[in-house]
């Protein structure tokens, strides 16, 4: 059976916002899905949001544009368990290593993005690593798709240009879909029509899946829309 693990955001209220008394705390803004298939009912299975540094949200936007990323996935939206937090463990000339840790700071899995051309290969690469469990290495789109894209891409920077100014219009993205692969087996892939983290392998940790699908989400390109890169 496949799970399907999806990064949604919660409809913010602004009126109730501004209405609601000093000190109140904002809920949770992200949830992650979990959906059984085939024909499976969607039910959330992790409330995520920013762990901030002690300088605030200025501090984290300045840290993550050279990679880092500090998650934290609750089991609840009022925040008063844990399940898994996600920290940079480095980062460094476009290779960053994060690693995924339960409720009590025990290691669950370890992720690893090698950005293209800084690592090793055209494309990005990810790496997924469970303790007992064959390691997992998927890359960004496929090779095929990314040569038609780049055939394309001056139509797309004039499409780009034309939609600027006319206040309107899309651009295709580049190749985004990722098959991970571990010892014969497909254990992992990320979906990019879905933003979808589908888990074929029952040996696959849930809460490091629901960690990775808030992970890839944060990088979501020059032309997409990263949950975690707000303001407030």
């Amino acid at each position: 059976m496949t799970s399907v693990l999806t990064l949604e955001s919660v409809p913010r209220d602004k009126k109730a916002e501004k209405a609601a008394a000093p000190g109140t705390v904002r809920p949770v803004g992200h949830f992650v899905t979990l959906t059984d298939t085939p024909e499976g009912s969607s039910r959330p299975v992790a409330h995520v949001e920013r762990e901030l540094p002690p300088d605030g949200i200025p501090a984290y936007l300045a840290a993550r544009k050279e990679g880092i990323r500090s998650f934290v996935l609750w089991a609840e939206p009022e925040r008063r368990s844990r399940l898994a937090t996600l920290v940079t463990v480095s980062t460094a000339e476009g290779v960053s290593t994060y690693e995924v840790r339960d409720g009590q700071g025990a290691p669950i899995g370890t992720i690893l993005r090698e950005k293209a051309l800084y690592g090793r290969g055209l494309r990005t690469r990810w790496t997924v690593t469970q303790p007992g469990c064959p390691e997992a290495v998927g890359y960004k789109g496929r090779i095929f798709w990314w040569y038609v894209w780049w055939l394309v891409f001056p139509v797309q920077v004039a499409i780009g240009v034309g939609s600027v100014l006319a206040g309107g219009g899309d651009v295709a993205r580049g190749p985004r879909r990722v098959i991970w692969r571990a010892g014969g087996e497909v254990p992992l892939e990320f979906r990019s029509d879905g933003d979808e983290v589908h888990v074929h392998a029952p040996w696959v940790d849930r809460r490091l899946a629901a960690a990775l699908a808030a992970l890839i989400r944060s990088f979501d390109s020059w032309m997409g829309t990263p949950w975690d890169d707000k303001r407030e």
